[in-house]
């Protein structure tokens, strides 16, 4: 046996008994041996392929700038984005804006809205609505993460990607889903137009909050795979998949109010199927991008 067939024979068992992703993770620990990490390799392989979660928080931090490419500043690298982490949250205690009894995603709020000068001047200020979304993505990452000054580093880097790389795109994510179910079930986009619900439909929680709080963790952390390396256009097949899932739960609703609330607490136990699908059909519209490790 040739070593490209005994290759394609591993990659067919194991895909029947389950390990579909041991030759993708093995592929991924080449990658991270280079002594400068390629960033577009790793790009690319996370488009492809769910990481690894023993390897995500690192992958997250080298695609978000938190670490550089170079291994061995990564120890120093990391010691300096801990002091800092301190360092912050040392001042907020002096100013009492926070305490050792507060949750942990707000101390994560206070100390990002102290570094980008949007401290407000008391606690007890009503939070803004880029501040709910900062805590439903930090509320998330929490889950995800467990390490406190990686969590952090990681939801502040997570939220300015956001806030600037994406910023001219997300507000266009709206038209695209109409587009993409359009596509896929002209059907069921006329019914919501019916209901007037197109224009109701929780954006605001699917592209905004990046499906936190409507995906649990398990599923998340593989569409922000898609985030993290460089697509926010995943967010609108996941939007699309959930509607194609629950249609005929949909169809049998008759007002955008109903339609709405339903979609906002979708049943939990069908999302790894609805972001497995959700990434074939970007993959199907958006093309695969090509791994060359």
């Amino acid at each position: 046996m040739t070593d490209d067939s005994q290759r394609n024979f591993r990659s067919v068992y194991y895909e029947k008994v389950g390990f579909r992703g041991v030759e993708e993770k093995k592929s991924l620990e080449i990658l991270l041996k280079d002594d400068r990490l390629d960033i577009e390799k790793l790009c690319t392989f996370s488009q492809r392929f769910p990481l690894p979660s023993m390897y995500r928080a690192l992958v997250w931090k080298v695609l978000l700038g938190i670490l550089p490419p170079h291994h061995e500043s990564h120890a120093k690298v990391m010691m300096y984005r801990k002091d800092q982490y301190s360092d912050v949250l040392h001042a907020l205690k002096v100013i009492r804006f926070v305490s050792d009894a507060t949750p942990q995603v707000e101390v994560y709020l206070r100390m990002y809205q102290l570094e980008s000068g949007k401290l407000p001047r008391s606690p007890s200020f009503p939070l803004e609505p880029e501040d709910e979304v900062f805590l439903a993505i930090a509320k998330a990452m929490e889950e995800m993460v467990e390490d406190c000054v990686d969590c952090y580093w990681i939801i502040r880097c997570f939220v300015n990607q956001l806030n600037t790389k994406y910023r001219d795109f997300l507000p266009q994510l709206p038209k695209a889903f109409e587009q993409y179910l359009n596509l896929e079930d002209s059907r069921l986009l006329s019914h919501l137009k019916t209901c007037s619900a197109v224009s109701k439909l929780p954006y605001d929680l699917w592209f905004k909050r990046c499906f936190a709080g409507c995906l649990p963790e398990s599923s998340l952390q593989r569409v922000w795979d898609k985030v993290v390396s460089g697509s926010c256009k995943i967010l609108v097949f996941v939007a699309v998949e959930i509607l194609l899932t629950f249609k005929i739960k949909v169809m049998a609703l008759n007002s955008a109010e109903k339609i709405t609330k339903f979609l906002e607490n979708i049943p939990q136990d069908s999302s790894d199927a609805i972001v497995s699908k959700a990434i074939d059909l970007w993959h199907k519209h958006c093309g695969t991008p090509v791994h060359s490790a």
